[in-house]
């Protein structure tokens, strides 16, 4: 499929023990024969047989490294072209003389992800699998590690697939009752729409799953939030185990929002330390509450503060009737004083929503207010359950989820099959573009764009 053949240096840019530079295409062997002489009496390059030589440009004549050779040839490479890695001594200037006189000698310098994307487009993986390539390099977890390397195993392909499978065998059903509505073929109505329920049921699992996913390698945002002077930023500190944020007796200390990542076992976390809801007094301060709205709305979770040592309010009702679309868990702080709050009546206002009564300033409870976060909003999926990492993958979902239950819905309200058949079979070419069969130019593109070079 491509004329060119590439090289780039795979391994990252720095000083290390050992390097690698790679080279994919129809003259790879061609052209590290040019630049690599074999030492020894045996020199013949051996398949996936690593070989000791020497590096050169031919035209200087002059050695200047030893490496081995390392050939894998068409179709059992990583691309499934013809392949070759030269490794040597880890320096960055000897790693960059090899590509220079590669391409030199015919070879032309990879762009972002292009080994990666040439196996996707000769077939060797689907996109799924290139995803979790690049995933797993830049794992920031074991746990997210792990994840990426089932998927690179073709673990939540394989799931894609059965999806579709299943998919197609009650299209069909639908359509043979279509075709052959006098044949007795024993295809009920509620045995097809209970197929389609269990297909219902596996999309929305993987769509769960991307709290869990999100959380393992970006981080979910989690928006601190509270009238003045509740404790947030005290509670925000403790969680981080940290002096960040400044803490003063005085109301509205916190006029612009401070972010930072905290790690609750496998799982990243972004707190933001937002300004307090109260009437501003001042206009710096108003624009702070301004801004901790808008980042409230975008968070994917919300930590709900009040201070449980005063009598509740009008605008502590109004918080909790205000979150309530969001994950959110209601904090009662202040544990260490006097309770005045009736915390039983404000809970009763959220009764879905788990409440963690704790002192920050005292840091008791913190550690189950941890564990409370980590359960509530990452620990949606099951250890074994296929977990999704991009919201462009859950985006898709959605729209095949949305479309899967209208079409089961139009079926159980009794409209023609023909029409409940083709809202149902909208949703294959959503999956056939969710594993790459289906290729779109711009999804690719941004893809590959997150690659490294070289690989």
């Amino acid at each position: 499929m491509f004329e060119h053949t590439i090289i780039a240096i795979s391994t990252p840019f720095g000083f290390g023990g050992i390097g690698v530079v790679r080279l994919s295409g129809k003259k790879s062997l061609e052209i590290a024969q040019k630049i690599f002489t074999p030492l020894g009496k045996n020199n013949d390059i051996k398949p996936r047989t690593a070989l000791l030589g020497t590096i050169c440009d031919p035209e200087d004549d002059e050695s200047f490294e030893q490496a081995f050779l390392t050939y894998f040839p068409s179709p059992f490479s990583y691309t499934t072209e013809d392949m070759v890695e030269i490794s040597c001594h880890g320096s960055p200037v000897v790693l960059e003389e090899i590509v220079r006189i590669g391409i030199k000698h015919g070879a032309t310098h990879a762009k972002p992800g292009e080994f990666t994307l040439r196996a996707y487009l000769n077939g060797r993986i689907d996109i799924i699998q290139a995803e979790a390539i690049n995933d797993f390099i830049r794992a920031s977890s074991l746990k997210q590690a792990k994840i990426s390397y089932q998927q690179m195993d073709g673990i939540l392909s394989a799931k894609l697939n059965a999806i579709r499978s299943r998919l197609i065998d009650t299209l069909s059903q639908i359509e043979a009752r279509i075709e052959f509505p006098d044949e007795n073929l024993n295809l009920s109505l509620k045995s097809i729409s209970l197929s389609l329920q269990k297909t219902i049921d596996s999309v929305k699992k993987l769509i769960q799953s991307y709290d869990l996913g999100k959380s393992l390698s970006e981080g979910l945002k989690i928006a601190i939030v509270g009238r003045t002077n509740v404790g947030k930023s005290t509670l925000f500190n403790a969680l981080l185990q940290s002096k960040r944020a400044i803490v003063t007796p005085f109301p509205g200390t916190t006029r612009d929002y401070l972010s930072e990542p905290i790690k609750i076992k496998d799982s990243i976390f972004t707190l933001l330390d937002l300004a307090g809801r109260d009437k501003p007094k001042h206009p710096i301060e108003k624009e702070g509450i301004k801004k901790s709205k808008q980042l409230a709305r975008k968070s994917d979770a919300i930590l709900l503060v009040f201070d449980c040592s005063q009598k509740e309010t009008q605008e502590d009702f109004r918080l909790v009737t205000t979150h309530n679309t969001k994950k959110t868990i209601l904090i009662f702080n202040k544990t260490d004083l006097p309770v005045k709050m009736n915390i039983e009546k404000m809970s009763s206002l959220a009764p879905n929503r788990t409440a963690v009564r704790v002192s920050a300033l005292k840091k008791s409870n913190i550690n189950k207010l941890r564990e409370t976060i980590y359960s509530e909003f990452a620990k949606k999926a099951e250890t074994d359950q296929e977990t999704i990492l991009h919201l462009h993958q859950k985006l898709l979902l959605e729209d095949i989820l949305k479309a899967l239950r209208s079409g089961k819905d139009m079926l159980g309200q009794g409209h023609p099959e023909e029409i409940c058949a083709e809202e149902i079979r909208g949703s294959i070419p959503l999956l056939n573009q969710l594993t790459g069969d289906i290729r779109s130019d711009d999804i690719i593109k941004k893809i590959f764009s997150r690659f490294c070079i070289g690989k």
